[in-house]
C-alpha cells in the first residue's frame, strides 16, 4: 500500500465547502423508516420502534458490498442550512477514534497505518498548525481514554483487538515518553470484530472496554447445559456467552491496572463505540447488529448500557424476537431481554458517538448525541454512510434521529467516504473521521443562512 503523509487544509481552502439545500424537514415513520440512501437528506428525521420490524427473511439475504472510490473533485458532505463541511485533514491510513485531550490536542488512531496521531490546534486558528506521531507500529488501534480523567491526565490508554495498553503522558506531549505497558489482556485472538473502544467513568476507578462477538450469531457452537448455563450466568452476568464467545458481545468494567474485571452487559453484538452521556455516569454504546435475516432485520442501535443487562445476541434481537436459527434454545431469556434506546435501519454500521456539549452550534444542539453510521454491505438498497443526529428532551433519548451529515455516496455501487467516529472539538465544532479515503471532516456552525433568511423576512 502507498502511503502519503497526512495533508493539513485550512479552513475554506480547497475544502469543498458544503451546505444542503433548504427544504422542509421530512418525517419518515415506523416502515416509511426504511428506506436507503436515496432518501437521505439533512434535516430528514427517522424513527423506527419494535413494533415495526417485519419478519425474518422477509427479503432474501443480499451481500451487496460498496466500491470505495477517490473523493470526486470538488466533493464534499452536505449538511445543514448554516453549517459546513470542510477537510480537516487527509491522507490517514485507516482513521478510526477521535478523542480530544484535555488541552484541546486532538488523537486520532489510524487502525491501518497502526499509528495514534495527534493535531495540535493553534489558539483562533481552525486548521491544524501541526502533525505528531505519538505512537506506532500497534495492531489495529483503536480507542483511545486519557487518564485519570480531568484537567491533569497521566496516561493514554489505547484499545487494540486483544489487549489494552496505555503509555505514559502529560498534557502538551506529542510522543510517547516511555514504551507501551499491557494493561490487560482481552478476547480476540480468534478473529471476529476488532475494535475495543474504551471509556473511564467520572471517577476513573472504572476503565469499560467494548469487545464484539466472534462470530455473526454464533453459529455451530456448542450449547452449554442447564447446570453450565447457571454456572457461566453467576460468574458473567445474564445471558452471558460460553466457549469462544466467552467475554465477547459484552462490555467489560476493568480496573485502570487491569486487576479486576466483570461483564457490564451482555448480548450486544458489537458495541463499536462508547461514551458517558455528559455530566452523568450513563454509559451509552452503538451497536452493530446480526445479518442475514434479510435487507430490514435487525435494526442496529444506540442504547445506554444497563448494569446487568441483556440485550439479546445471540438468541434474540431488538426485545423477545428469537432468531430463527436460535429457535427454542433459550426461551427463558424472552421476558429478560433490555431494549435498546435508538433504533437504527437494519445494516447502517453506526461506529462512533459523541455528545454535543459544545456552545457552537445552536442552543436545541446540546445534549443531543451524533453517531457515525459506516454503511451497510449486506443490503440490496445501501444505507448508512452518514451522520446522525440523536434527539434528546431533558437527558431521556426521544427514539427519533436525524440526517445531519450525508453526500458521501456516489451511485448505489460507489461511494466516496465511510464515516467512522466523531468528537467535539475545544471550539464546539464537529470533527468527523471516515476511512474510505481517510479523511478528517470539520463540521462548523455560522448561522449565516438563518441571518440571510431572518433579513429577507
Amino acid at each position: 500500500m502507498k502511503r502519503f503523509a497526512p495533508t493539513l487544509l485550512l479552513a475554506g481552502a480547497c475544502a469543498g465547502l458544503a451546505f444542503a439545500q433548504s427544504e422542509p424537514a421530512r418525517r419518515l415513520i415506523g416502515r416509511a423508516a426504511f428506506s436507503d440512501w436515496r432518501k437521505d437528506a439533512p434535516g430528514a428525521w427517522r424513527k423506527i420502534t419494535p413494533t415495526d420490524l417485519p419478519a425474518p427473511l422477509a427479503s432474501e439475504p443480499t451481500a451487496s458490498r460498496s466500491q470505495v472510490v477517490p473523493r470526486p473533485e470538488g466533493a464534499a458532505p452536505k449538511t445543514l442550512d448554516g453549517f459546513s463541511a470542510e477537510v480537516f485533514a487527509s491522507g490517514l491510513e485507516g482513521p478510526r477514534v477521535i478523542r480530544v485531550a484535555p488541552n484541546g490536542d486532538i488523537f486520532v488512531s489510524e487502525s491501518v497505518g497502526g499509528r495514534l496521531r495527534i493535531f495540535r490546534l493553534e489558539d483562533g486558528k481552525v486548521a491544524p498548525a501541526s502533525s505528531h506521531v505519538f505512537a506506532s507500529e500497534l495492531e489495529r488501534p483503536y480507542g483511545i481514554e486519557f487518564y485519570p480523567p480531568g484537567p491533569e491526565p497521566r496516561f493514554v490508554y489505547v484499545g487494540a483487538p486483544t489487549k489494552v495498553l496505555r503509555f505514559p503522558y502529560k498534557n502538551g506531549d506529542l510522543k510517547a515518553s516511555g514504551p507501551a505497558e499491557i494493561v490487560a489482556r482481552l478476547p480476540g485472538a480468534e478473529g471476529g470484530h476488532w475494535t475495543r473502544d474504551l471509556v473511564f467513568s467520572r471517577d476513573g476507578k472504572t476503565l469499560y472496554v467494548a469487545v464484539g462477538s466472534k462470530t455473526n450469531v454464533a453459529e455451530g457452537h456448542p450449547r452449554p447445559s442447564a447446570a453450565e448455563v447457571a454456572e457461566l450466568e453467576k460468574e458473567h452476568g445474564l445471558g452471558a456467552s460460553a466457549g469462544a464467545e466467552l467475554e465477547r458481545a459484552t462490555v467489560l468494567a476493568i480496573d485502570p491496572e487491569g486487576g479486576s474485571r466483570r461483564n457490564v452487559a451482555n448480548g450486544l453484538r458489537n458495541c463499536s463505540g462508547l461514551q458517558l452521556r455528559p455530566n452523568s455516569d450513563e454509559l451509552w454504546c452503538v451497536v452493530n447488529e446480526r445479518d442475514m435475516l434479510g435487507d430490514d432485520l435487525p435494526p442496529d442501535y444506540a442504547t445506554r448500557v444497563k448494569e446487568g443487562g441483556f440485550y439479546g445476541w445471540p438468541w434474540h434481537y431488538i426485545g423477545a424476537h428469537e432468531d430463527p436459527r436460535h429457535a427454542g434454545e433459550r426461551p427463558d431469556l424472552g421476558d429478560k431481554i433490555t431494549v435498546p434506546d435508538v433504533l437504527f435501519q437494519p445494516h447502517s454500521a453506526p461506529l462512533g458517538i459523541a455528545f454535543y456539549d459544545g456552545g457552537q452550534f445552536p442552543a436545541d444542539y446540546r445534549g443531543d448525541a451524533f453517531v457515525a453510521l459506516h454503511g451497510s454491505w449486506n443490503r440490496a438498497k445501501r444505507t448508512g454512510y452518514k451522520v446522525v443526529r440523536l434527539s434528546f428532551e431533558d437527558g431521556v433519548p426521544t427514539g427519533e434521529y436525524q440526517d445531519f451529515l450525508t453526500g458521501f455516496v456516489v451511485v448505489d455501487a460507489r461511494v466516496w467516504g465511510r464515516p467512522v467516529d466523531v468528537a467535539v472539538a475545544r471550539d464546539g465544532s464537529l470533527l468527523v473521521s471516515e476511512d474510505g479515503n481517510g479523511t478528517i471532516w470539520r463540521v462548523s456552525y455560522s448561522g449565516a443562512a438563518e441571518s440571510a433568511r431572518a433579513s429577507e423576512k
